[in-house]
């Protein structure tokens, strides 16, 4: 049997379709501004991300190794260049990206996620915990293909049980089953998209982010 993600943007919702340029459907990340990032509320207080929850249709076993990377846009593209540029640019960002986690500098760039699902304010999106639970797609070539793929961590893991709560005894790489309390029936991947106060290049950019995982049941 087939096994397929649920991706929502609040725990245990509706799978997300925006409607993306182009005609095809998505997540839309909303615009960014210059010295910024996306989803910003505060940019001194460093508040503000798009929050996405994975969670699965299997009833019997969890999925396993989860890993995210990213890739060229595989729909009908809608952007101001092409899928081919907006991935380069994309790895660039990151790879040139500094390291200000509320983008203080303007030097940071690039996709930006934190898989500490119940990070303080004060802490996500810390450098200081790269590659590990804070990810820059792009950075030491890493997030960019399959084989540099980051692994979903256990500090993703969550349920919901009156609010995001943390399993008993999450793993790297595995969501479990709806109501599975000792995996976690959901990963929580905050994301922001960083641009550093130089960026020269407007409009839409759109690329895949990718999600691979092994399955039984």
């Amino acid at each position: 049997m087939a096994v397929s993600l649920i991706i929502s943007t609040v725990i245990n919702g509706t799978q997300v379709a925006d409607a993306l340029a182009g005609g095809g459907t998505g997540f839309d990340l909303g615009p960014t501004t210059n010295g910024s990032y996306s989803n910003v509320v505060d940019q001194n207080a460093n508040t503000g991300s798009a929050n996405l929850y994975i969670r699965h249709d299997a009833t019997v076993d969890p999925i396993t190794d989860v890993k995210f990377f990213i890739a060229e846009y595989s729909q009908s593209y809608g952007g101001a260049n092409s899928p081919s540029d907006d991935f380069t640019t994309l790895t660039n960002l990151g790879s040139a990206s500094g390291n200000s986690k509320n983008n203080a500098d303007g030097n940071s760039g690039g996709l930006w996620a934190d898989q500490d699902f119940d990070a303080s304010t004060i802490n996500q999106f810390d450098v200081i915990n790269f590659p590990t639970v804070v990810n820059i797609y792009g950075q030491a070539s890493q997030g960019v293909d399959v084989d540099s793929a980051f692994v979903m961590r256990a500090d993703s893991a969550t349920y919901d049980s009156a609010g995001e709560q943390q399993p008993s005894a999450p793993e790297d790489g595995k969501i479990g089953i709806s109501g599975d309390t000792v995996l976690g029936d959901n990963s929580k991947q905050k994301l922001r998209l960083y641009l550093p106060q130089a960026f020269p290049d407007g409009g839409i950019h759109q690329w895949d982010w990718v999600i691979s995982y092994a399955f039984t049941a």
